[in-house]
């Protein structure tokens, strides 16, 4: 837990590998790019990772071994082609520009030459971002192993709200992929928050103080766990609709996906569902949830 609050501020163990390994292939004229859990740090989705991945050449890591290993770096198996950073106890993961993400097999994605696909920042070379999610979506279509390479980039089209047509700038052969995903990222799931409902049973001063600060610590709670207002509709109307793109929020609160939040609305009143029309069945805000 400690080391993962560090990583979180950019003070843990692999921060510092990665700052070592860029450092020596920098002097080494070696290039890379950081790929992996660190690529997708810098680019705005923060998760955690305990080791180092970089994109080299064949001719690179060639270099980098003969250079590097034992000399503040171990191999992390015999004859294999990763490093271990012998002070830290992290291990620096190499991918090799040419080959093929996932399955291995050859396909329309592959790994890139690491110096045309990567950018600068603070001295440290990065996979751009189009790169970064080509290969995470070869990966996960031709892996069922690399799944969590989808729902990394799943997490990168929340972070960094990207468009449907985004999907325009990759490869073809992932594109298709992708507005799945997007589809998916941007399932939402509401709850209509009733103001007026509050108070309306108190038969005391004492009874409407208490479910004023029950609401609150119920709107604190889901404010924590990532629900905002919905910014189009405010809270007009003494109806504030709460949002999530977290399915298990969702169930958390009681939340129920916007496809049927319009539906139930229509059922109600007759009509087809419009979307702007930000009614809801559920009477009430949820009780608050167990301390």
């Amino acid at each position: 837990m400690s080391e993962g609050s560090l990583f979180f501020e950019g003070k843990g163990s692999v921060q510092d590998a990665l700052r070592k390994i860029t450092q020596r292939l920098s002097e080494l004229r070696v290039p890379y790019a950081i790929v992996g859990g660190m690529a997708l740090f810098r680019h705005g989705y923060r998760r955690f990772t305990e080791d180092v991945d970089l994109l080299v050449t064949r001719e690179g890591l060639k270099l980098i071994h003969e250079k590097l290993e034992g000399l503040g770096y171990v191999p992390a198996f015999a004859q294999g082609k990763n490093l271990r950073d012998a002070e830290l106890g992290v291990k620096i993961e190499f991918l090799l520009s040419g080959e093929f993400p996932g399955d291995g097999k050859p396909k329309p994605v592959s790994f890139p030459d690491p110096v045309a696909a990567s950018f600068d920042a603070e001295g440290v070379r990065y996979l751009n971002l189009n790169a970064l999610i080509e290969l995470k979506l070869a990966s996960g279509m031709s892996s069922p192993a690399r799944v969590r390479d989808l729902s990394d980039v799943i997490e990168l089209i929340k972070s960094l709200n990207l468009a449907l047509e985004y999907a325009e700038k990759l490869n073809p052969y992932v594109q298709d992929k992708f507005r799945e995903l997007w589809q998916h990222a941007r399932r939402r799931f509401v709850l209509l928050w009733r103001n007026r409902s509050l108070t309306a049973h108190a038969k005391s001063l004492d009874e409407m103080i208490q479910g004023l600060r029950a609401a609150a610590a119920t709107l604190e709670a889901m404010s924590k766990d990532g629900v905002v207002l919905d910014s189009e509709g405010g809270a007009a109307d003494d109806d504030a609709p709460l949002v999530t793109n977290d399915p298990k929020v969702a169930e958390k609160y009681g939340m129920i996906e916007e496809s049927e939040f319009w539906a139930d609305a229509a059922n109600e009143e007759g009509e087809e569902p419009d979307s702007n029309d930000r009614q809801t069945p559920s009477p009430r805000p949820p009780d608050p949830p167990h301390q």
